[in-house]
């Protein structure tokens, strides 16, 4: 995976943190605190990578490939 750093949209509300990763739709979360809602929008979005990753190669032909691509 080419990209390590994503972006945490983060604020409270009625005394709940939520937020959401700007990069990748759908990866969103509240909790308690600040910290366990950064620790939570980390294994969100590690598995809707994962899932992404998978749907993608499970409609791909036996002639595609997986190719790293840096932006």
């Amino acid at each position: 995976m080419a990209q390590s750093s994503w972006t945490a949209v983060v604020g409270q509300d009625a005394g709940w943190w939520i937020g959401w990763i700007a990069e990748v739709p759908g990866v969103n979360a509240q909790e308690r605190t600040r910290e366990a809602l950064l620790d939570t929008l980390a294994d969100v979005l590690r598995e809707a990578l994962e899932l992404n990753r998978q749907d993608a190669l499970a409609q791909a032909e036996k002639s595609y490939e997986e190719v790293a691509v840096a932006i």
